[in-house]
């Protein structure tokens, strides 16, 4: 069962032109935690507090996390609307399986987070061009030093009221290559949303049973992107 406590001295929405990408947050959160013991734990809305997190917690030391974009719009009918999320629960629930975090009800994540919007309505811009942002993220919350899965993680979400992409609206954009630093490579983790610390030490999917994993020097890609950008 799903528990909602929400907050009683609400905040208000800032003028729109203010906003800022992931600088201000809505009142309330979603969060459910999970133990190796027990399963999940009760999901609750509450209002937005820091997470109590142990200082050797395997997400701040190996970068045990995933997480997910989305965004939530207010319709002309004046409905909640959301762009296919159940494709990102999907993906979510990749990126957690490829960094070894537990596996999660697709279908009821979906339905917390569509509970949170109807708390937090008023925090999706009605200006069109502007939503809400909501970051789904699974963390491993194990107080552990060695590299090993997790026995403890926790499943949340928080939104963030955002303005246009491109605020001077849709312009030509430069790219740059990179052919130091390769984001995905073979074996890597390029299909998996994760952050710049998991895509460094990604956690095999066999850590129970610890294997030797290629390393690759170069990436066949980069030759494929010169010939590309050239």
């Amino acid at each position: 069962n799903l528990s909602v406590r929400t907050t009683e001295a609400p905040n208000k929405l800032p003028p729109l032109e203010d906003l800022a990408f992931g600088k201000l947050f809505s009142d309330h959160m979603f969060i459910v935690e999970w133990s190796a013991k027990h399963g999940w734990d009760q999901p609750a809305i509450k209002t937005v507090e820091p997470l109590p997190l142990h200082p050797g917690a395997q997400v701040l030391h190996y970068g045990l996390e995933c997480f997910e974009g989305m965004k939530a719009y207010i319709g002309v009918d004046d409905s909640i609307r959301l762009f296919r999320p159940e494709m990102n629960m999907a993906r979510l629930g990749r990126s957690a399986a490829r960094m070894n975090l537990p596996d999660f009800d697709q279908d009821q994540v979906l339905h917390c987070l569509k509970e949170l919007l109807k708390v937090d309505r008023a925090w999706i811009p009605k200006k069109e061009g502007y939503s809400l942002y909501l970051r789904p993220t699974v963390i491993a919350t194990t107080p552990y030093l060695g590299v090993g899965p997790p026995s403890n993680a926790m499943l949340y979400v928080i939104t963030s009221p955002v303005g246009p992409y491109f605020p001077s609206g849709l312009v030509p954009i430069s790219l740059f290559l990179d052919e130091s630093n390769v984001r995905a490579w073979p074996g890597g983790v390029g299909d998996a949303k994760v952050t710049l610390a998991g895509k460094n030490k990604p956690m095999s999917p066999t850590s129970s049973g610890a294997r030797p994993r290629p390393t690759h020097k170069s990436s066949p890609i980069l030759p494929l992107l010169q010939r590309f950008c050239s």
